[in-house]
């Protein structure tokens, strides 16, 4: 193995890692003060619960010799054993297999976590547990398969998504989607008023969220060449640009900016940048970046006309970012950035890779929202999913935990 790559790969992963206690703060912020731990325990049993599964099954599955065309992987790296030189598909004389499995699980965890923003305030926490556990197994694990490892049928039929375009935010979107939709609204919503009670802890979160992204991203060139850097300085133009983005879309529409649309839209750039990282210019990301702040910020509007309660907004930002950066690299990827690409159609490239992306878009969003609607029902229907009336009155810290943010 080569040590330098090795060693950015384990930094990168615990970046990521550390992303999911920022989030936690960042929805913990958002939230009412009753429900606070609810949500943050939500992210931290993700890191737990994904990380034993993942170890045990769930690495091999997603990253073992493919098996079904594409589909699946076989279960020969079972309990993360008998790794040898290489991970199929991939390159040997890089990052360690080890690294590189560890580097993932990261990402399952805080893909799972996410998921936590849009059912708060209302989900059983045992029936969460189990329900992310379903969800890894039937559509994390399957679309990690078809995307991140080489042997994957949309990684063979030329789809491009350098960090999780499809596999994190797409697919953390659309799941969150179905789950509400089986929840059905927090009681009150859109009439009562649910204001988060402490912004500056969700700025806080965005800030943590801000510094690990540069790991989820750079790090998934999985080796310290010219990629790394090039996927460093792009997250950093698209953070910057989406926060420009959303404020100026609130100064225009609602007259004043806000510190909360300031972190969204940071969030969204970053989102936005995420399967382009590595194949795109710092001009180019500074593009996606300002449009994902203004899509984005009208995305998370659209729940009060069609009435679905994505508590905070995980489909406003992760799932429709994460559809716009697949888009946006369908235009602006570049052989000159990274030559394992493709050209766009800005750089020449012609509709080919902006058809290719448009097809996994469609396949993700189809199997995220198609299986975990189905998981979800089964679960609402085994072990419940939602608390009832005056455990959600008295709020979740209290019903799930027996326990009180704030004395």
């Amino acid at each position: 193995m080569n040590t330098v790559d090795t060693l950015w790969v384990i930094v990168s992963a615990a970046l990521v890692l550390f992303m999911t206690p920022g989030l936690a703060l960042f929805y913990g912020g958002m939230v009412r003060s009753k429900n606070v731990l609810a949500v943050m325990m939500n992210n931290f049993a993700a890191m737990g619960v994904v990380t034993v599964l993942w170890i045990v099954v769930g690495a091999t599955l997603a990253f073992g010799h493919d098996v079904g065309g594409g589909l699946i992987g076989d279960l020969s790296l079972s309990g993360l054993s008998h790794l040898g030189r290489s991970l199929p598909g991939f390159s040997a004389g890089g990052a360690s297999p080890m690294a590189v499995l560890t580097f993932q699980l990261m990402f399952a965890i805080i893909t799972a976590a996410l998921i936590s923003g849009g059912t708060t305030d209302r989900i059983k926490f045992p029936s969460f547990v189990v329900l992310i556990s379903l969800w890894l197994f039937c559509v994390y694990i399957p679309l990690a398969h078809w995307v991140f490892s080489p042997e994957g049928w949309l990684a063979t039929h030329g789809v491009l998504d350098f960090a999780g375009g499809t596999v994190v935010e797409i697919n953390s979107g659309f799941s969150t989607l179905a789950i509400v939709l089986v929840l059905g609204r927090r009681r009150g919503w859109p009439g009562e008023a649910m204001v988060p009670h402490s912004v500056p802890l969700s700025l806080l979160g965005v800030g943590i969220l801000w510094f690990g992204w540069f790991g989820f991203n750079a790090g998934s060139s999985l080796a310290m060449n010219s990629v790394a850097v090039s996927a460093f300085i792009a997250t950093q133009a698209a953070a910057a640009a989406g926060l420009v983005g959303w404020l100026v879309f609130e100064r225009i529409t609602e007259s004043y900016p806000t510190t909360l649309g300031a972190a969204s839209g940071a969030v969204a750039g970053m989102v936005a940048i995420t399967p382009c990282a590595g194949f795109v210019s710092p001009v180019a990301a500074l593009i996606i970046g300002g449009l994902a702040g203004v899509v984005c910020a009208l995305a998370v509007r659209l729940k009060f006309k069609l009435k679905y309660d994505d508590s905070l907004d995980v489909l406003g930002v992760h799932g429709v970012g994460g559809v716009l950066g697949m888009v946006m690299l369908g235009l602006f990827a570049s052989r000159s950035i990274n030559p394992a690409g493709r050209d766009g159609l800005m750089n020449g490239g012609g509709l080919h890779l902006i058809g290719s992306e448009l097809m996994a878009v469609g396949v993700t969003i189809a199997m995220a929202f198609g299986v975990t609607f189905v998981l979800a029902k089964l679960v609402d229907m085994t072990m419940g999913l939602r608390v009832g009336p005056e455990e959600e009155f008295n709020g979740l810290d209290l019903s799930q935990h027996a326990e009180s943010a704030y004395s």
